[in-house]
């Protein structure tokens, strides 16, 4: 991870460009507040409980949001995801990738599908197809707290500290409680008043 970082920033230049192109279209994508589809007892109520919740009782949400999430209704994308997270969690990245790409091209809907890869990438260090997945997340699910905050650890892993405390306000607006999030928005908001001085 930090030869890539060090070789990303020996290509700043075209780095900063492509950065610059996607972040805008990506934040884009998740305004505060959108909402999706819900019923009475649906993903609607579990946002509204969310931003009301305690942390104790966010966390317990939280579960259950993604537990909804990753349902695809598919067994079989069920399955390859399933497959994904296991190769993800024993720091196979490279079969992770291929289990969520298939993932993909059998559900190209299921945004969960997209954000597992995401993970993936990230990973595996290839942060470009991981701002990229992340932008099919937004797209198919704008309230992916957990996508906008894996944005803001990438964009200030690669030291755009402007656009990352963009993306982690943005999460917190969905998820207030978001597990880490509050302490990077104030290290980010420390680090930026220490550089006004």
């Amino acid at each position: 991870m930090a030869r890539y970082i060090r070789t990303m920033k020996a290509r700043r230049p075209f780095h900063n460009a492509i950065v610059g192109a996607i972040v805008p279209i990506v934040l884009g994508l998740a305004p505060v507040g959108a909402q999706t589809a819900g019923g009475p007892g649906g993903m609607d109520e579990l946002f509204a409980r969310l931003k009301e919740a305690d942390a104790a009782a966010a966390r317990r949400i939280e579960r259950q949001i993604f537990t909804e999430w990753s349902k695809s209704g598919s067994a079989s994308a069920d399955l390859l995801l399933e497959r994904g997270r296991k190769a993800l969690a024993a720091g196979d990245t490279r079969t992770a990738i291929d289990h969520l790409t298939a993932l993909i091209d059998h559900a190209p809907d299921f945004a969960e599908g997209w954000n597992a890869r995401a993970t993936a990438y990230f990973q595996a260090g290839m942060f470009g197809p991981s701002m990229a997945d992340i932008a099919h997340v937004l797209t198919l699910n704008p309230r992916h707290f957990g996508a906008l905050a894996g944005l803001g650890t990438m964009l200030e892993q690669m030291d755009r500290p402007k656009p990352a405390l963009e993306a982690y306000r943005a999460a917190l607006a969905i998820h207030p409680h978001l597990d880490g999030v509050e302490q990077a928005v104030e290290r980010l908001e420390a680090k930026a008043a220490g550089q006004e001085l």
